[in-house]
């Protein structure tokens, strides 16, 4: 793995104030606020600030922010992002600007492109396929195999092949102020590389055209997708900042049904997998959709890593997963959750602590309307813990996982093996979090100062 040391900027940390009249505009308004979480001359430069969540830990989160002006590059479409961004096994500090809204699913001349253009030349077919592999005729005991399964990997090899975007070690990739910055359909992989910053863009709708059908997961079987927003597997030092993530564009709601189970073309919006390590999320929506973040691919993962601070970071009209932790040291405050439906997506729970993960969650804000029960707020598998205090559902201060334990026979525990320290910006109380978050998470609420 190819990584590089970098001290933190030992510049002291600027808070900038909130312009009153942007303010009373709303988030949808435009520039809002720069985090004061962060360290560094301007939004494009910033590292992350001391003591702010685990990828503040050891050598801390710098980024592209020491940049030259030969690898600080401003792209607005795929093609420019793919060229900025090079080889993945090139560690040089590099600052990539996108302007506006970037859509993977267009080829190099920035044509539109397809899931039939993808299959194209493959074999495959959608009715080929489910032809192929009906439980009534195919069973269920084993995974599809053989021609259409072959040619629907490599229909899908040619979609990751146009949509998926490496990032190499020492990247600042931002969204510019004001443009609408973002990828549609695409994922960022963060693989196996440290020092990556990640902020102020709309990632959305990113899409599986080609989802492979599972008799064997679960009773009834599921259909599994490809690709996350932005993927971390085996990558250190990640800080995710001011971004929003989405399924805006096709809401699940929209998927057909096949064998009697949905055709789910989503997959996550941020996970955190593969001995992924010192990551921070922060100042993030997640909205409308379904398996939000995943921490932990695996209930084996060894101990040891998956140390990630999520805080400051609205979910709203998520199904699950928000996180889903598995073995690692998870530091969850400031956070609010708004479980009311929304575009067709219902609460299955919030947070799931399983295969021995240690949660701390802290002075956290649920909204939960009066049809969906408290002890349906945390999930486990009874290995798992959740420490903490200062929760809050509907404004008053509520024991989430004495909710959970008294509706199941698979506890969770409320001990945890340590105690966080790299706890910038925690407030002592959750009450004034849902007005605050409503104007200063998500993209397009950063300044370029």
């Amino acid at each position: 793995m190819a990584t590089a040391s970098h001290r933190r900027s030992l510049r002291t940390r600027r808070t900038l104030v909130v312009s009153a009249a942007v303010v009373a505009a709303g988030a949808g308004a435009g520039a809002l606020v720069l985090t004061a979480n962060a360290s560094g001359t301007d939004l494009y430069h910033q590292s992350l600030a001391a003591k702010d969540g685990w990828a503040s830990s050891g050598t801390g989160t710098t980024g592209g922010s020491k940049a030259d002006a030969a690898h600080t590059f401003t792209v607005a479409t795929r093609a420019q992002l793919v060229k900025a961004l090079g080889s993945v096994s090139d560690t040089t500090p590099r600052v990539i600007k996108v302007k506006g809204t970037i859509d993977a699913n267009t080829d190099d001349s920035g044509k539109k492109l397809t899931c039939a253009d993808y299959a194209a030349g493959t074999g495959y077919s959608l009715s080929a396929y489910l032809k192929a592999f009906d439980p009534s005729t195919y069973g269920r005991a084993k995974l599809p195999a053989g021609t259409q399964e072959t040619a629907r990997a490599a229909a899908q090899k040619k979609q990751a092949a146009n949509i998926v975007f490496k990032v190499p070690a020492n990247t600042t990739i931002v969204g510019v102020p004001g443009t609408k910055a973002g990828i549609t359909g695409g994922m960022l992989q963060i693989q196996k590389v440290d020092n990556v910053i990640v902020r102020n863009l709309t990632f959305a709708d990113t899409e599986d055209c080609f989802p492979q059908w599972d008799p064997t997961d679960g009773d009834s079987g599921n259909w599994n997708s490809e690709y996350d927003a932005v993927t971390l597997r085996g990558a250190t030092h990640v800080w995710a900042d001011h971004n929003t993530f989405t399924d805006a564009g096709h809401f699940d709601s929209l998927n057909p049904k096949y064998y009697g189970r949905e055709y789910q073309v989503h997959d996550g919006e941020l996970d955190i997998t593969k001995s992924s390590d010192l990551v921070t999320v922060e100042q993030n929506l997640f909205t409308s959709h379904d398996k939000t973040m995943l921490i932990g691919s695996s209930d084996s993962e060894p101990s040891g890593k998956l140390r990630v601070t999520l805080h400051h970071n609205v979910w709203k009209g998520v199904v699950q997963r928000a996180p889903l932790t598995r073995v690692g040291q998870v530091h969850l405050y400031n956070n609010v959750y708004d479980v009311t439906p929304l575009n067709g997506y219902t609460l299955q729970y919030s947070i799931n602590s399983r295969a021995k993960a240690q949660v701390v969650a802290q002075n956290n804000f649920w909204t939960v309307p009066s049809s969906v029960k408290v002890s349906k707020l945390l999930s486990g598998d009874g290995t798992g813990s959740v420490a903490g205090s200062g929760n809050l559902v509907n404004g008053t201060t509520t024991d989430l996982v004495a909710a959970y334990n008294a509706a199941n026979s698979k506890k969770i525990k409320t001990t945890v093996n340590w105690t966080p320290t790299l706890t910038a910006g925690l407030e002592p109380t959750a009450k004034n979090l849902p007005t605050e978050l409503a104007k200063t998470a998500g993209a397009g609420v950063l300044t370029a100062n």
